[in-house]
């Protein structure tokens, strides 16, 4: 009789397996789909999105990265895509929706390939040849610029359709004056933009503080609320006086013993106090708590102190004043302190807040916001970060090209032109690979409620003639971008390109996923259903 064999087991029991083509087909369906999401929230005709997480909580942005952040994605090849636009918002600021939709589109013309019998490595090779070509397009077409209009335009590119439509030109001047102002050495460090938005107001009141503002209060009510010419102390260890470092035992046998040593606490806090002013300080700001009594001094001395400021409010207050951040008060000098012209506390929608303004060459500066409501505030807020993103990126860079689908409708023309020049099935990569970037002018006609066929085809017979010729969305036809003003950094498209075709390929290459059964629903890994509600094709 011959042995019954053992059944032989690898995965363990609920792992899912999607195998070949099957695994392809759903992960560019779920690239496909995800595009699909963002698609309609691109260029300045762009739709909203309203998104309510799991407490109520509500976000209307058409910001693709928010859009892709606040969505519950439980796909694998989705979040790839998800990473795309992380990745965007990290380096450029702006261009997510972009990004995800050329991947998208990538995906879509990749499965036509794969139809057609042409091999994964083969479309992945082809896509790369492609997104090389790109670039190399895209720096000829790029013109080299970071003057103040072009600064200006890019800013305003960058905010159309964010819902700052109406205040673009007073916010791009705020933003291009905060930029030009912390850039060091043809370098930005856009953290030293400090941006503090509050509803109540319009948003033509936003303005921008030469210094910083701290969303705190003062600590004593007997302080003053307005200080000129302000020296200001910066220390980030507690006003108080310190415990023992190990446990330590004071026996009192007599009451004047008590007091005495009620009198030497007192008299060290003063001490503390009396070095600040002796320093010259009128104004401080701490890191750790203040004690009550130390208030009480403070406010006598008549400094305006406040406690508990955040570490990176503290970083900024030492680039703006010039003043040094303290670990120790006892070792404070007059040379530590920073300077600015005025610190006043004021009432900015029922918060008090303190204003340091006027400082000399701040490396560090703020940007108040103002709206109407809440939800119009955070989406302006959006709005300014990615514009302060693309302004930085066009000062470290100097170099822009036009918007309105103009570079993409270019590079396309001249990949075609490329793929002629290859021999070999990486031809028909090349091609696909242009089509796709002609998903952004397509995109962008098909939002303003255009007909994108013609669209593009006026596109295509207008770059016959100019580079610059691109989609007027408000008007409804072909015009010179250069002329229009729609201006965007080369970076922006960069890295679009470059991650979309990365991305692509990544996923391409998968003909295998194995999914634990710990990673939720099974079906998260072998179609949609896992999608946390996406809409199917």
């Amino acid at each position: 009789m011959a042995q019954q064999q053992q059944p032989l087991i690898i995965l363990p029991e609920g792992t899912s397996r999607a195998l070949g083509r099957d695994a392809q087909r759903n992960n560019i369906l779920a690239g496909k789909v995800l595009a699909e999401t963002v698609r309609t929230t691109l260029g300045p005709k762009g739709m909203d999105k309203m998104l309510v997480d799991g407490i109520g909580d509500i976000v209307v942005t058409n910001d693709g990265v928010t859009i892709l952040k606040e969505m519950d994605i439980e796909h694998p090849a989705a979040k790839m895509l998800v990473e795309v636009a992380k990745t965007q918002e990290d380096e450029v600021g702006d261009g997510t929706t972009t990004a995800v939709i050329i991947a998208g589109e990538l995906l879509k013309r990749s499965e036509e390939l794969l139809d057609k019998e042409i091999h994964p490595t083969i479309i992945a090779l082809g896509y790369r040849q492609a997104a090389q070509k790109a670039q190399e397009i895209l720096e000829s077409i790029s013109l080299d610029s970071s003057d103040k209009d072009t600064l200006m335009q890019v800013a305003m590119t960058a905010m159309t359709g964010k819902g700052t439509e109406k205040a673009r030109e007073p916010l791009a001047e705020l933003i291009v004056g905060a930029v030009n102002q912390v850039e060091e050495d043809g370098k930005v460090d856009i953290e030293q933009i400090k941006i503090e938005s509050k509803d109540g107001a319009a948003i033509e009141d936003s303005e921008l503080v030469s210094g910083v503002i701290v969303d705190k209060e003062r600590v004593h009510p007997g302080m003053p609320t307005s200080i000129e010419n302000a020296k200001i102390a910066l220390v980030n260890s507690a006003i108080e006086v310190k415990e023992t470092e190990v446990d330590a035992e004071i026996r009192i046998t007599d009451p004047a013993q008590m007091q005495a040593f009620i009198e030497q606490e007192e008299a060290m806090i003063k001490e503390m106090i009396d070095g600040l002013v002796d320093a010259g300080a009128n104004v401080l700001f701490c890191q750790k708590g203040i004690d009550d009594l130390a208030q009480h001094y403070l406010a006598k001395a008549g400094i305006l102190a406040t406690r508990r400021v955040k570490k990176s409010d503290m970083e900024k207050l030492a680039k703006a004043t010039g003043g040094k951040i303290v670990t120790n008060i006892q070792d404070l000098t007059s040379e530590d302190l920073g300077e600015a012209g005025s610190v006043v506390e004021d009432k900015v929608s029922g918060d008090d807040m303190i204003f340091v303004k006027e400082c000399k060459d701040p490396k560090a500066v703020t940007l108040l916001l103002r709206g109407s409501t809440s939800h119009v505030v955070d989406e302006i807020e959006r709005a300014v970060e990615d514009a302060i993103g693309v302004v930085a990126s066009t000062v470290e860079d100097g170099k822009v090209v036009v918007g309105g689908g103009a570079p993409e409708i270019a590079i396309a023309k001249g990949l075609k032109d490329y793929a002629e020049t290859i021999s070999g099935r990486e031809q028909l990569a090349v091609m696909a690979f242009a089509e796709a970037l002609e998903v952004v002018p397509r995109t962008l006609a098909e939002n303003a409620g255009l007909d994108s066929i013609d669209s593009l085809v006026d596109l295509r017979a207008a770059h016959e003639d100019s580079i610059y010729m691109g989609l007027n969305v408000f008007e409804g036809g072909v015009a010179d971008m250069k002329e229009a003003g729609v201006i965007e950094p080369q970076r922006v498209k960069k890295q679009a390109i470059q991650s979309a075709a990365e991305a692509a390929e990544m996923i391409l290459r998968i003909d295998d996923v194995i999914a634990s059964s710990s990673q939720g629903d099974v079906a998260a890994a072998q179609g949609m259903d896992g999608m946390g509600g996406m809409p199917g094709m």
